[in-house]
């Protein structure tokens, strides 16, 4: 109630000029009614004038933008005019506040791994992320306010929007190229609706891998056990002489192996894709490694092929020992296999100039064709499948190659041409490469170490 008493000071100067005046005018006109009037008509008007006066000048601040202060008046205007200006201050707020929380809403969307698109009731574009746009070949800025269906036509989406039923997601192609998109929508608010999209190529691919995985290991599996089958069964039914009988024992011999080897690289890649990175300081000396290849390569081939297997590399590699024999192993049997007899196998190696070391395995084969080379290390992806189960493979030996390679940085490499032969090679990364006298630099220089200190 600050306001009150100078409106009371107000109403009493007022009313004693109003006064002054009355008398006057009564000593002018000796007429006591009419000065009477006139004293009150000037004590009103003088109020109305000041009234009149800072009316109009808070409601010339409210017409404004409100950035100044109100104006500060005393008595009940200025009463009036700081509370009308705590009112704006206080909504100016709360709207910069909403606002701000709206941006950040908005940009959490945006960051969204998912398209995420609002429709107002007549299926109008309120708002889309940029995920969204990519999704459905849309423009966040300029197709705001356009009907979805005039912009996204492809049939299954307007049938599903138009159907109302959205308890089960639609799986609809991408807009921008080859790929799938799965598509939820959301009611909310008064018609409105929230579509929502992600990008499933991925896991479509990962489950059709899956699918066609578990089919080859099924097939490549049932085929052993099938002959197994049928030779157990000719052994248990028919007489056969003791030349027919080692025969048919030789045979099942080399299908239980086939099962085994199958088994062996199965399980090598489970524990390849479950284990943890190769040690960076766990030294492996490649000679040694080369000559237990090479000797196994001797025994594949039994004179067969022009062998060259034993570089003298004096270096070492950073890793998993076990990988690595499979890894060269993999690629050196292969070439075994597949190189004609009187053929020519060499395996190399060099130091290239940023570090990194690179092994390669190179032979004078048939080639594979261009086509074949990027499936090559595809699990159970053979060129020739026939030749490849005469010759034992199980189509997963280039895919262990790549996982190894992988998870100790480095990369597989395939060069070929129908003809002329093939050359894969195994890059590895100069952190995982070093030669084998700066181990004995090492450990001199650990050795002086440990005698300084023990001085």
């Amino acid at each position: 109630m600050s306001w009150l008493l100078p409106r009371l000071l107000m109403a009493l100067v007022a009313t004693l000029l109003g006064f002054i005046v009355g008398v006057a005018v009564h000593k002018i006109t000796g007429l006591g009614a009419l000065g009477l009037g006139t004293g009150i008509v000037v004590a009103v008007v003088l109020m109305l004038l000041v009234d009149a006066v800072r009316g109009h000048r808070l409601l010339n601040w409210l017409r404004g933008d409100q950035f100044d202060n109100a104006p500060r008046d005393t008595g009940l205007w200025g009463e009036v005019g700081y509370r009308i200006e705590r009112a704006v201050r206080d909504r100016d707020r709360a709207v910069a506040r909403g606002q701000l929380e709206l941006a950040q809403f908005l940009s959490a969307i945006e960051a969204s791994p998912n398209g995420v698109l609002m429709l107002d009731a007549q299926e109008q574009i309120v708002w889309c992320n940029r995920v969204a746009a990519d999704h459905f070949s849309l423009d966040p800025q300029r197709d705001l306010r356009q009907r979805i269906t005039n912009l996204v036509r492809a049939p299954a989406f307007v049938a599903y929007l138009q159907a109302g039923n959205f308890a089960e997601p639609l799986v609809l192609g991408n807009g921008r190229g080859p790929g799938s998109l799965s598509i939820i929508v959301r009611e909310y608010g008064e018609g409105q609706r929230l579509v929502l999209s992600l990008d499933i190529t991925e896991r479509l691919r990962s489950d059709a891998m899956r699918r066609d995985f578990v089919a080859n290991v099924s097939h490549e599996i049932r085929t052993p056990l099938t002959v197994l089958s049928g030779f157990i069964e000719t052994l248990h039914s028919l007489p056969l002489t003791a030349v027919e009988r080692e025969r048919v024992l030789v045979l099942m011999t080399q299908q239980t192996q086939r099962m085994q080897t199958l088994v062996a690289d199965l399980l090598t890649l489970a524990q390849l894709e479950g284990s943890p990175r190769p040690a960076p300081d766990r030294w492996v000396g490649l000679d040694g490694l080369l000559g237990r290849i090479a000797a196994d390569a001797d025994a594949l081939s039994a004179g067969r092929h022009r062998l060259s297997l034993r570089p003298a590399t004096g270096a070492e590699v950073a890793g998993i020992e076990s990988e690595l024999l499979s890894a060269i192993a993999n690629l050196v049997t292969n070439a075994v296999r597949y190189t004609p007899e009187g053929g020519q196998i060499e395996l190399l190696w060099r130091q290239l100039e940023d570090g990194s070391g690179e092994l390669a395995v190179v032979d004078t084969g048939p080639g594979i064709a261009r086509e074949h080379i990027p499936r090559l290390t595809e699990r159970f992806y053979r060129v020739d499948g026939s030749r490849s189960r005469e010759t034992g493979g199980t189509g997963l030996g280039l895919s262990i190659v790549k996982h190894v390679m992988q998870r100790h940085g480095g990369e597989l490499m395939i060069q070929s041409e129908v003809g002329k032969g093939s050359r894969f090679r195994l890059v590895f990364p100069a952190a995982r490469v070093r030669l084998a006298s700066d181990t004995a630099l090492g450990d001199e220089a650990a050795f002086g170490v440990a005698a300084l200190a023990g001085r």
